[in-house]
């Protein structure tokens, strides 16, 4: 039976009942579409769901967002704080104990802290607050003198919303000190004890989570699991506590230099030059050392010079000297990738975020690097990359100036011109063994026995002396 031609035109039928079907079919050049009602109603239904579904997830990521932002924080906290942890669980002690040493010790150093400089700190933090007018109205002066410019500092402090009205809430909110901060505020406490908390439940009970965790998973998952939480907590962890250490001890040596040379605010400027210095890479020891330069250079421009000598010289003591020392365990992060990390970190989380960004980046490429695959490079690639130029036919190759690329051929990874088709067989390579054994060691060639398929061919072994 001949197949059905199609026919040339047809229109469209929606919600027909049988007999109005069996009518349009009688109609010659007709085509009907039978609407199913059914499908149609089960896949709204589905979109619906899954429109709902993904409604109550954004509604409980609003709702738990700045909870869950403090559950990342505590995750950092007790990543920092497993280095310590670990080295007091590998001398015997438990490792709740440990964790309590730990974070007692952590506490009692900020304690003590606030205590001695404390006060002279907010104090600073006020007097510079109060000082920002006065510094803008002398740096637009300066500009319109020097470079014959007409800009106008009441504009200016105006959109920087430095006006004496928000400088005075800035500053009693600061000179208060922190205990009057954290009192006008008890959301912070809050924050603050929920951070302690599952930073110690996180540490201290870190293997039992993990197994926890991991029992939901199949066995291969439960493997991947494993990896990438060893690898989170050991490369990471030694990163952020590199970080915080190499942080306090440039803070303490910018803060004392400051102080001898009496630039005003020594105390958060010294600060504030450690910390962004390590957390901000590749600009942040310019921009720690621009900020107090630029104070200083109100008060005593030549102190300008000694602040940059001073930084220039550290820099190089910190490079030499305290971070192979501290950073030899840990990971290293490309200038690029950790500053972008800070940057997106700072867009998504505010200051916090620029912290804690590249210690998240480290993470993620402590993970690609384990499983990630790298491949060995071309010659013409490598020679590239280094900034030489790539071999050409002619040229002699490396560690044999007699031997040159031939034209039309490519190099091999080991450096030899190789062709296609140019492979030894296995014949040629036995040929080339005895063409290169030495002559006259006294050594004679012993009989070769020639295999039966040799003989068919007409091949007759070698008669024997």
């Amino acid at each position: 039976m001949d197949a059905e031609k199609p026919e040339e035109s047809s229109s469209l039928s929606f919600l027909v009942t049988d007999e109005e079907e069996r009518a349009l079919r009688a109609e010659p050049h007709v085509t009907t579409i039978r609407f199913e009602t059914r499908s149609f109603r089960r896949a709204v239904v589905a979109v619906l769901l899954l429109l709902l579904a993904f409604m109550a997830v954004l509604w409980i990521y609003t709702t738990l967002a700045s909870f869950l932002f403090l559950l990342l924080l505590a995750w950092l906290l007790s990543i920092a704080m497993e280095p310590a942890v670990a080295w007091f669980a590998n001398r015997g002690i438990r490792r709740g104990l440990a964790t309590g040493i730990v974070g007692l010790i952590v506490i009692v150093a900020s304690i003590a802290f606030m205590a001695v400089f404390g006060s002279l700190f907010f104090s600073q933090i006020s007097e510079l607050i109060k000082g920002l007018p006065g510094y803008v109205e002398q740096t637009v002066t300066w500009l319109n003198s020097t470079f014959h410019l007409h800009l106008d500092s009441t504009t200016i402090l105006d959109q920087l919303q430095i006006t004496p009205a928000k400088v005075a809430e800035w500053a009693s909110s600061v000179a208060g000190g922190v205990f009057g901060f954290v009192g006008a505020a008890f959301g912070v406490v809050f924050d603050f004890i929920t951070v302690l908390v599952f930073a110690f439940y996180f540490s201290a009970d870190g293997p039992r989570l993990r197994r926890a965790i991991g029992s939901w998973l199949p066995e291969r998952s439960q493997r991947v699991f494993i990896t990438v939480w060893d690898i989170a907590v050991t490369k990471t962890g030694g990163f952020v506590v590199s970080k915080v250490v190499l942080a306090a001890i440039s803070a303490f040596f910018h803060c004392g230099f400051f102080y001898l040379i009496q630039v005003p605010y020594w105390l958060p400027m010294g600060i504030f030059a450690g910390i962004v210095s390590q957390f901000i890479p590749t600009i942040g020891t310019y921009i720690g050392v621009a900020i107090p330069a630029l104070f200083a250079a109100f008060a005593e421009p030549l102190d300008v010079v000694w602040i940059i000598a001073f930084a220039t010289a550290y820099q190089q003591v910190e490079n030499y000297v305290f971070t192979p020392r501290v950073s030899r365990a840990t990971m290293d992060i490309h200038p690029a990738i950790a500053l972008g990390s800070v940057f997106v970190g700072f867009a998504f989380f505010g200051p916090i975020g620029a912290i804690i960004g590249i210690p998240l980046a480290a993470a993620v490429m402590a993970v690609i690097e384990t499983y990630g695959q790298r491949h060995e490079l071309v010659p013409e690639l490598r020679a590239r990359t280094r900034g030489e130029r790539p071999p050409r036919p002619g040229d002699a190759l490396s560690g044999d100036p007699g031997t040159v690329v031939p034209a039309g051929k490519p190099l091999s990874p080991e450096g030899a011109a190789v062709a296609p088709g140019d492979t030894p067989t296995a014949s040629e390579a036995a040929r080339e063994e005895e063409a290169q054994e030495p002559q006259g060691s006294g050594d004679r060639a012993q009989p070769v026995e020639v295999a039966p398929a040799d003989r068919a061919e007409g091949t007759a072994p070698p008669s024997g002396d």
